[in-house]
């Protein structure tokens, strides 16, 4: 008993050090780890905001390179192949630098990174049980949220894992709409002077987590403050309809605010304690994103034009169970409650998501994945009910660093 105890506790440990201690093993600036996750699939339909299209496709294909640059520094390349309307699309989803000898717990990244709010955003997408991210991450964090700019973390020196960290961002894909930075509205002038800041995100952050039984949990809160995040009447209605109607493909997110809450919490649990063989996972976030109705002569002032609502609201559980080493298999239920402006008032818009899917595993490096998804819109672009079936693939080659909790 002792012995599966240590097991799980490990799960909670790795955790714990994962900002430092995990970057300092090998590789070296002169044996890198380099590596490449190739993922494949074929879909029936789309998703609304969701970055897979119909019929045969690219997904998140990556390719990678970490190493540690020396004894203080550690430095990760990730560069995302895609593809989109017959084109190939190449974009950097990460290139950062992150301290590893800091004093007293803390540590700096700085470059272009995955945000920690949340649980499932600071996760590469293909580590994911599902093809795609839940409606209320696709709707308010463009999927994910990565960008330029720097992270303050500190974990504390306690019995329970307690982490705690302050990002700021550039946040270009979090603006509410228009802009010189969207390529949507370089056709409308009369949208192209809005005065956005340069940095535009800013977050705070912090999880705990421990163990219960043969089993471990965390459990986490986060705000984001969108600088650039309000409509300005006129602007939203068309970027929203744009997005949801698939004619973007810019890892934006389609509905912004102010301020977005976060609370998410993952708890998981091997019934023989070793995590290779049997596991179950369940997992669940919730999103409230307030302040994005426009204001009424355009800056300071608390009277809206439209005051009848201004939240929206997202949230998702879900629980996947690995029935063996070579299957798994997982149940999520979603709902993303948005507001879509029209003229002077809002019109609500609902999405409720229910999806199952089963993944045969040959080994830790491969995987193939049947998922069913049945899409229930009340106002939600057009969608009633829709079923998307997806089969998809993802493998990995060459040395892969292991993922967050």
């Amino acid at each position: 008993m002792t012995v599966l105890n240590q097991r799980i506790s490990c799960v909670a440990a790795a955790c714990a050090l994962f900002s430092t201690s995990a970057f300092a093993d090998n590789p070296t600036l002169t044996n890198p780890a380099i590596s490449a996750v190739l993922d494949g699939y074929y879909q029936n339909t789309e998703r609304p905001m969701a970055e897979r299209g119909e019929g045969f496709g690219l997904g998140h294909t990556e390719l990678a390179m970490s190493a540690n640059i020396d004894d203080m520094f550690y430095g990760k390349l990730t560069a995302v192949i895609e593809m989109h309307d017959g084109e190939t699309e190449l974009g950097l989803e990460e290139a950062f630098i992150q301290t590893l000898a800091m004093p007293g717990g803390f540590s700096i990244r700085a470059g272009r990174f995955l945000s920690d709010v949340g649980y499932l955003n600071n996760q590469h997408v293909h580590t994911d049980a599902f093809s795609d991210r839940p409606a209320a991450y696709r709707a308010f964090l463009g999927s994910h949220y990565f960008d330029d700019g720097v992270r303050v973390n500190y974990v504390a020196p306690t019995d329970l894992y307690w982490t705690m960290g302050l990002e700021s961002f550039k946040g270009d894909n979090m603006r509410a709409a228009g802009g010189e930075s969207d390529e949507h509205f370089e056709e409308h002038d009369d949208h192209a002077e809005r005065d956005y800041k340069n940095i535009g995100i800013y977050t705070a952050y912090t999880k705990i987590g421990g163990d219960i039984g043969h089993g471990s949990w965390q459990a986490g809160l986060s705000y984001m403050r969108n600088e650039n995040g309000r409509m300005v009447e006129g602007e939203h209605e068309d970027h929203a309809a744009l997005e949801a109607g698939h004619d973007d493909h810019s890892h934006s997110a389609t509905f912004t605010g102010e301020n977005t809450y976060i609370a998410d919490f993952v708890y998981k649990w091997a019934p023989n304690g070793n995590y290779k063989y049997q596991h179950l996972t369940v997992s669940g976030e919730y999103f409230k994103v307030t302040d994005f109705a426009p204001l009424e002569d355009g800056h300071d002032t608390d009277v809206h034009s439209a005051d009848s609502v201004d939240d929206m609201q997202g949230w998702y559980l879900s629980g996947v169970y690995q029935l063996s080493p070579n299957w798994s298999t997982g149940v999520r239920y979603g709902e993303t409650d948005v507001q879509e402006l029209h003229g002077d008032h809002f019109d609500p818009q609902k999405l409720k998501e229910t999806e199952v899917s089963l993944a045969w595993h040959h080994s830790h490096f491969s995987t193939v994945r049947l998922q069913y998804t049945n899409q229930q819109g009340t106002n939600y672009f057009g969608i009633e009910d829709d079923n998307v079936l997806t089969l998809q693939y993802v493998m990995t080659l060459g040395a892969h660093g292991a993922h967050q909790f």
